[in-house]
């Protein structure tokens, strides 16, 4: 059996700083790809269209990444109930109440300051062109935050299903704790067909498996959804031997080209559409999909093969990881700078998505990892 990769191990899992720092450079980029994929007047621009449908469907795996993180350091879960909350609950619940609130202060404060709406829209690719600066939309946003996220706020849907997950996980962890390899394998085989559910309600019948206008919990429900992220990370770490470069290869590169084949052309199909709804429209960018999964396990596998001896470059790592969720809590406010950066630099369409990242993650680690130098105490409560 490998090694057991839960928390408790001591030594520091390098290759696992790799995954997070390739989690949130590739979430980054998916954010800096939305000016190429949000509004009808960017996806009628074949450039546009082209490198944001090249760059969005190789991106997919970004948050299911994070989630199989979580499975692989959380699982099993090995104190209290009470001590988890506490602790998991705690380091994100003010981070994500204080981001959420700067977020949506953002737009009346551009109205303080007396500059134009098109700012907002310029920061926040799903913002409208006039949207409101008044204190009184932006008090109800914030009244709203413990129900729902919104077009200045995007990024914090990620930390409602991570706050559900958590909630979750001890129960969860009861199971996995005791499961066997041949248990765990049949759940995640139920779990790879409930994948495909999304296409059979999309192009066969919405109503499939019990699912009526009255029941929204159909056969295969219970299986779906992230926590299959969760015991496909802790499977895959735990009861799978690592294997050499030579079979890693042959069989990640396929699994791979399979799903960013299906993401590409699918989402290229869908949104030949100009009229195509938003719903339609992620389709094939979904995250639980058997295309999106297949290109997750496929990164998976390649980067836990990475091996990194200098302390250099292991110390740079963990810093990462230690700024990572501010570097993801700030980055959408720095987006849009970037990528106004990068189009006053005449950044080739085809470069401008990573430039752009690139920017921002620079300039996010830079501000993060500076706050947390200088002021540790209150950096904790700030970023997480």
């Amino acid at each position: 059996m490998p090694q057991n990769l839960s928390t408790n191990q001591t030594s520091r899992i390098v290759w696992l700083d790799v995954l997070r720092l390739f989690a949130i450079f590739m979430v980054i980029c998916i954010h800096c790809s939305d000016p190429f994929n949000v509004s009808p007047e960017a996806r009628s621009n074949p450039e546009f269209n082209r490198w944001g449908s090249i760059y969005g469907s190789f991106l997919r795996p970004c948050v299911p990444l994070f989630v199989m993180l979580t499975g692989i350091l959380l699982l099993p879960v090995k104190m209290s109930f009470e001590d988890f909350y506490k602790k998991r609950l705690l380091r994100i619940a003010f981070p994500f109440l204080l981001w959420s609130v700067l977020y949506n202060l953002f737009p009346w404060i551009t109205g303080v300051l007396g500059l134009p709406q098109t700012l907002i829209s310029d920061v926040f690719a799903y913002a409208p062109a006039d949207a409101s600066q008044s204190f009184a939309d932006a008090a109800r946003n914030i009244a709203l935050i413990p129900f729902q996220f919104n077009v200045y706020t995007v990024p914090m849907w990620y930390l409602y299903m991570l706050i559900g997950l958590y909630l979750y996980m001890p129960f969860f962890s009861l199971w996995v704790e005791r499961a066997t390899v041949k248990q765990k394998r049949i759940f995640l085989g139920l779990w790879c067909l409930t994948l495909f559910l999304p296409y059979a309600y999309s192009f066969l019948s919405p109503n499939l498996l019990g699912i009526s206008a009255w029941n929204s919990f159909g056969t295969l429900y219970y299986f779906a959804g992230f926590n299959g992220y969760l015991l496909l990370g802790h499977y895959l770490a735990n009861d799978v031997r690592e294997w050499n470069w030579a079979k890693t290869l042959a069989v990640t590169l396929p699994m791979f080209v399979v799903g960013y084949i299906v993401t590409y052309t699918g989402f290229k199909a869908i949104t030949a559409n100009p009229d195509c709804s938003e719903q339609k429209m992620e389709l094939f960018f979904l995250y639980c999909s058997p295309n999106v999964a297949l290109m997750t396990a496929a990164l998976f596998l390649v980067v836990r093969k990475i091996k990194i001896k200098s302390d250099k470059l292991i110390s740079l790592l963990a810093n990462i990881t230690k700024c990572g969720l501010g570097i993801y809590m700030a980055h959408y406010f720095i987006v849009g700078l970037g990528y106004a950066l990068a189009d006053a630099m005449a950044i080739p369409v085809s470069l401008r998505i990573p430039v752009t990242a690139i920017i921002a993650f620079a300039i996010c680690w830079a501000f993060v990892a500076l706050c947390y130098r200088f002021f540790p105490k209150y950096s904790k409560w700030i970023f997480g």
